[in-house]
């Protein structure tokens, strides 16, 4: 059985539309990692209407950060863990979609908030052995991220009105985060 106290943890961060899970992917495959997106611990639809967050949705309140900490941590002592995904055309999570087994020593985790220095969010980093800033040219990561709104059946009004109001509030928060990289990544088209 493979020892799992020496599994790696690298985190891949950075603001919406910048590449995070192309890069996480394209590792993984050429690794044998695993991939587990902070995107999985989005709160229930419900429960951000019931808050009144879900015009807001992304921001880092609208996230279960306990959670997504809890697991980071079972990733070090357990052999496998269950983690959730996220569905981007239900904009729901899906519950222990992603399996980590004991013969996985590197898990990839990726999201926005991995480096922010505030309460709750501020415990993910200790539990990554690195985490990586993905950078990317501001126009381009807007129009991917107006095309995958579109993607996912919102109309390009809606979704250029969501990126400039939810998305790029989110960059500019994540973009103070970039110095506590342990390395900044470039990402072209």
């Amino acid at each position: 059985m493979a020892d799992v106290s020496s599994r790696a943890v690298l985190g891949i961060c950075g603001p919406p539309g910048c590449g995070k899970s192309t890069l996480a992917a394209r590792l993984a495959g050429l690794t044998g990692a695993v991939v587990v997106p902070m995107d999985g611990f989005h709160l229930p639809n419900d429960e951000l209407a019931r808050r009144g967050l879900s015009s807001v949705k992304g921001a880092p309140e609208t996230f279960d950060v306990e959670g997504y900490v809890a697991l980071l941590a079972r990733l070090r002592s357990d052999d496998t863990v269950l983690a959730p995904s996220f569905d981007r055309d239900a904009e729901e999570t899906v519950p222990d979609s992603i399996e980590i087994l004991a013969t996985h020593q590197l898990v990839i985790t990726e999201g926005n908030y991995l480096l922010l220095d505030v309460p709750g969010w501020r415990d993910v980093r200790p539990l990554l052995d690195e985490c990586w800033y993905v950078d990317a040219d501001d126009d381009l990561r807007r129009e991917r991220l107006i095309a995958r709104h579109v993607a996912h059946g919102r109309t390009r009004a809606d979704a250029t009105a969501w990126v400039l109001r939810s998305d790029e509030a989110n960059a500019r928060l994540i973009a103070t985060t970039r110095d506590r990289a342990d390395l900044v990544v470039g990402l072209g088209p």
